[in-house]
């Protein structure tokens, strides 16, 4: 047998931990000295040419955000700074881990991507059709997205890498039950949910800062499809959740959602009982009700589908004034990821695209150059900044945003909390899931699980049992295993 291997960046440097980024202290933001996270990053985001790496394939719709709750109390953005004013918006909803030429009835999570055309600039909502997610730092999601995908050897999707991986990382339990309840295949794309998943921190115009998550729920009713017929319709329809949009669409309906925000303010959020920037986490509504904030529309299709939405570039790195990243460390990763993906996919200038550019803000850069330069370049205006030229484009201090003490050694931190990773994933099977939810779940996860080998298998239906006693025993008995022992 083989010497253990030692884990290596790109340029042959042992790795001393790659499971844990590099912050400033526990909670502190991700660090970019971290290195070997950049190099990770880097080198996945560059894997695929031209197709995403995922969320390749996808619907997208035009239409607008109408403001029907005051909610300047939470946020300076101008787009809420008045009850019925109307934003325009693109939104992109996919699959994540399938190829172009994947079904949309595959069980998979689904993409929620929603970029408003401020006038103080673009703003993207990039999120997922569960408030949760697998992981919750960045190094591990190139490892995550690689499972997902196929086996290098066989060019098969393979159940042993896929439970493989997910069985050694417990945090994940909490969206696998998502995914393989019925919610892991929503019935075409106007029946989900979308969630921006992490947490955000916005501020008011006096200075108040609160931690923000959002909720977009739609008005046509969540409705979702049960194992075989989202299989049969893998097979028969492909592009049901696609041809169900854009037919909707075209006949002259609409497709609409409704945004709530969760918001808390930034004392609080940190003091709270479970770390609040964890995105294997939910906040219970029992704490942090739903606030009602406005509506979104979706009513006209796409004239090209490759310049509109195949195009379309989405990061959670677009924000406007009122708005900021936490300390959420998937979210933190993201920040970086995402443009980087795009300058990859669709070069240097991807957001001169008309379908990215901000239209309804007046861009004012020093950048020139590069690929597809197609906005002018800057003209004849000179690129530099301090500048005495009069007009010359100036840094503004009224957009500052407010200071946040960091404190901390550098260092790799894993979360810590008692039970984090069961608690919330047993509160759903038992108190959320009926039991005809619970029975298909676990009907879901013994027919995809059982593909996998026994020690894998065996993993797994431990930390189910973790989360339930009940949930772990009937994915025991469903496999042909002994019960699992109540822990």
């Amino acid at each position: 047998m083989d010497k253990q291997r030692v884990l290596t960046t790109s340029q042959g440097a042992p790795v001393d931990d790659n499971q844990n980024s590099m912050t400033a202290g526990p909670r502190g933001p991700v660090l970019m000295q971290d290195v070997h996270l950049l190099d990770k990053l880097a080198k996945f985001d560059r894997e695929r040419i031209p197709e995403r790496v995922v969320h390749a394939k996808g619907a997208g719709a035009h239409g607008y955000f109408e403001v029907t709750h005051d909610i300047t109390k939470y946020c300076k953005a101008k787009l809420f700074e008045r009850v019925g004013k109307r934003t325009p918006l693109f939104t992109r909803l996919s699959t994540v881990g399938g190829e172009r030429g994947s079904a949309d009835t595959e069980r998979d999570p689904r993409g929620f991507a929603v970029k408003f055309y401020t006038e103080e600039g673009n703003w993207d909502m990039v999120g997922n059709n569960t408030p949760i997610f697998f992981i919750r730092d960045p190094l591990k999601f190139a490892d995550f997205i690689h499972t997902q995908k196929r086996n290098p050897q066989t060019n098969l999707k393979d159940a042993n890498m896929f439970w493989d991986f997910l069985s050694l990382v417990p945090e994940s339990v909490h969206q696998v039950t998502y995914l393989f309840s019925n919610r892991g295949t929503p019935d075409g794309f106007r029946h989900m949910n979308g969630y921006s998943s992490h947490t955000y921190k916005w501020t008011n115009a006096a200075g108040e800062q609160f931690y923000v998550k959002l909720h977009f729920k739609t008005d046509a009713g969540v409705k979702n499809l049960k194992g075989p017929r989202a299989a049969a319709l893998a097979g028969s329809d492909p592009d049901y959740a696609t041809r169900d949009l854009y037919s909707h669409l075209a006949s002259g309906q609409q497709a609409t959602w409704t945004l709530y925000i969760q918001a808390m303010p930034v004392a609080q959020g940190l003091n709270y009982r479970f770390d609040i920037f964890d995105v294997t986490k939910v906040w219970p509504h029992a704490d942090w009700p739903l606030i009602p904030v406005g509506k979104m529309i979706l009513n006209r299709n796409p004239v090209n589908y490759h310049a509109e939405v195949e195009q379309a570039a989405f990061s959670p790195a677009h924000l406007v004034p009122g708005m900021e990243a936490s300390n959420d460390k998937m979210l933190q990763g993201r920040l970086f990821s995402y443009n980087d993906t795009h300058r990859h996919r669709l070069g240097g200038n991807f957001d001169q695209i008309p379908i990215n550019c901000p239209y309804m803000a007046r861009v004012s850069t020093n950048q020139r150059d590069g690929f597809f330069a197609v906005n002018g370049n800057g003209g004849s205006e000179y690129a530099y900044e301090p500048s005495s030229v009069v007009g010359a484009a100036k840094a503004d201090a009224r957009f500052k945003t407010l200071p946040e003490p960091l404190t901390g050694d550098t260092g790799r931190y894993p979360y810590k909390h008692p039970n984090c990773d069961f608690e919330q994933t047993g509160a759903l099977y038992r108190k959320v899931m009926s039991e005809e939810e619970r029975s298909d779940l676990v009907a879901n996860i013994v027919g995809h699980l059982r593909n996998a080998r026994r020690d894998i298998q065996e993993r797994m239906v431990k930390i189910f049992a973790k989360c339930d006693p009940d949930y772990g025993a009937r994915v025991a008995q469903g496999l042909g295993h002994a019960p699992a022992p109540k822990l």
